[in-house]
């Protein structure tokens, strides 16, 4: 915390705007999963000036890290502390068992540009206007082990605009992922919440069910099917009152019945992460719900897309950017899941629910 005043005047002399603030510094410091680091002058008589710093982040349930910052004085560079940092960084990526670091650039930063290519790390996507001041940026990416590549056709990222349309939103990517003319925004969104919605939320808005997701996909042209671990309205016992349990089963007895007279298929078994890369090679995007304990540390429902799976890992687009946790879209994109995660968040309430819907290109009469 005593570093912070320096920290501070080192954001001042090396960037201009995007500026880490003392409130973010407190927060990676005190709350964050993160892991801040710094060179100091040796030669300095009183206390350690800091020469540069580098500030890794690390989010809950997955196996992926984010290179958030990585700041040497403007006085300081040429002396090879950008590279100590840099192979800090990945010192501590791999301390904290994860697959891949990432991080952002600007695109006028030629130094950083070099040293990145240099080590290595792999241009993924272009940023346009990604900066305060709309400087475009690049991401990139160095695996520090192996990880699968996704296994289905490029799925695009979409991040739901509310707190309750995880469900929409990965349906959307999914559709998008199928048939990428399509187009996703919040009207698509809403509307996909308002057809699905079967869930009370302990307050707020409610949260949409699988057998309403997959009637949204339908009802679009695609294929779907269902595969739950038991029958009936799903999560009552994550809801005390009667009255709202009342609604939920009335809700779910209207669902069922449009989902029976749509003649959509329906599966009453346990999910397991091979079954999921079996779908994944035979034309399916199974879209997953999840425990969100794993990714933010709270238990209710989430749906994500499953975009590859391998011997080890899932890789999931997690609809939910969460601000709080200072997340971009690319701490949400083909998120690195380790298998031995799997049993335990895809449980959900007493009766340890599974739930997917699986999304695919309606088959047509040759």
């Amino acid at each position: 915390m005593t570093d912070i005043p320096a920290l501070l005047q080192l954001e001042e002399s090396c960037f201009s705007t995007d500026r880490l603030s003392r409130r973010s510094f407190h927060h990676m410091l005190t709350k964050a999963k993160a892991s801040l680091f710094v060179v100091e002058d040796p030669e300095a008589t009183t206390g350690g000036q800091i020469l540069g710093y580098g500030l890794v982040l690390f989010h809950l349930g997955t196996a992926l890290a984010r290179l958030y910052s990585l700041a040497v004085h403007p006085a300081a560079r040429g002396r090879g502390i950008g590279v100590q940092l840099l192979d800090y960084a990945e010192e501590e990526t791999r301390r904290h068992d994860c697959v891949a670091l990432r991080l952002e650039v600007r695109a006028d930063n030629a130094v950083a540009i070099a040293l990145y290519d240099s080590r290595k790390y792999r241009r993924l996507m272009s940023l346009p206007q990604y900066y305060d001041d709309d400087a475009d940026g690049w991401r990139y990416e160095k695996r520090m082990r192996f990880s699968p590549a996704p296994t289905v056709p490029q799925v695009p990222y979409y991040h739901q605009t509310t707190d309750f349309t995880c469900g929409p939103a990965s349906v959307m990517m999914a559709m998008a992922a199928l048939d990428p003319s399509r187009h996703m925004d919040l009207n698509d969104e809403i509307r996909i919440w308002r057809e699905a919605t079967t869930v009370f939320m302990t307050s707020g808005h409610g949260g949409c069910g699988p057998y309403g997701l997959a009637l949204a996909a339908h009802r679009r042209g695609f294929q779907v099917r269902v595969v739950v671990t038991e029958t009936g309205p799903l999560f009552l016992d994550t809801v005390r009152s009667t009255e709202k349990k009342r609604i939920m089963e009335r809700a779910h007895v209207s669902i069922e019945e449009d989902f029976q007279t749509a003649g959509l298929e329906l599966e009453i078994a346990p999910i397991t992460a091979n079954n999921l890369g079996i779908a994944l090679n035979t034309g399916w995007i199974p879209i997953l719900l999840v425990s969100s304990y794993r990714f933010n540390a709270e238990k209710v429902p989430h749906w994500i897309v499953v975009t590859g799976v391998d011997d080890r890992f899932l890789l999931v687009h997690d609809p939910d950017m969460d601000d709080d946790l200072m997340k971009t879209d690319m701490d949400c994109v083909h998120v690195p899941i380790p298998r031995s995660a799997f049993e335990s968040m895809t449980r959900f309430g007493r009766s340890r629910l599974q739930a997917a819907v699986f999304v695919r290109l309606r088959e047509t009469a040759v």
